[in-house]
């Protein structure tokens, strides 16, 4: 077989906007979350507390999760169909998380108000039915 006979590669497909965005919003929570651990974590390394310890791991154990959702983006844009899996755990887990913030008052009401929007925004993308047939269009 000579190089003039061997089959071209296959053309990737074309990734939908909203499959772009619910990416986008991915990342941005998953990287909040990352930095949201990391800051525990030296928190916990710089203050005297009782339980600095159990600081740490809770700082460890947020800044893990907040690999997750990278990850799946990672796994969305090159089309894969177990990215989305993870992507939405996380939209969702933002929707209870959103409540408690508001029902804290203050500033955080409009924080969970956001993390609410992201979270709801997150679903609609990843659920659109054109990511789902980008993701699960035939083998060929």
């Amino acid at each position: 077989m000579t190089a003039e006979s061997a089959p071209a590669p296959a053309a990737r497909p074309a990734r939908p906007t909203p499959l772009l965005a619910g990416v986008a919003l991915t990342v941005a929570e998953g990287s909040a979350l990352v930095v949201w651990g990391g800051y525990i974590i030296v928190a916990a390394l710089v203050e005297s507390t009782r339980n600095q310890g159990l600081a740490e791991y809770g700082g460890v154990v947020i800044l893990l999760l907040g690999l997750l959702p990278l990850v799946a983006a990672r796994g969305l844009l090159k089309l894969r169909r177990w990215g989305r899996t993870p992507a939405v755990l996380i939209h969702t887990l933002a929707l209870p998380v959103a409540w408690f913030m508001w029902g804290a008052g203050d500033v955080m009401a409009g924080l969970g108000a956001l993390v609410g929007v992201a979270g709801l925004a997150g679903l609609v993308l990843l659920l659109n039915p054109k990511v789902t047939a980008a993701l699960y269009q035939p083998e060929s």
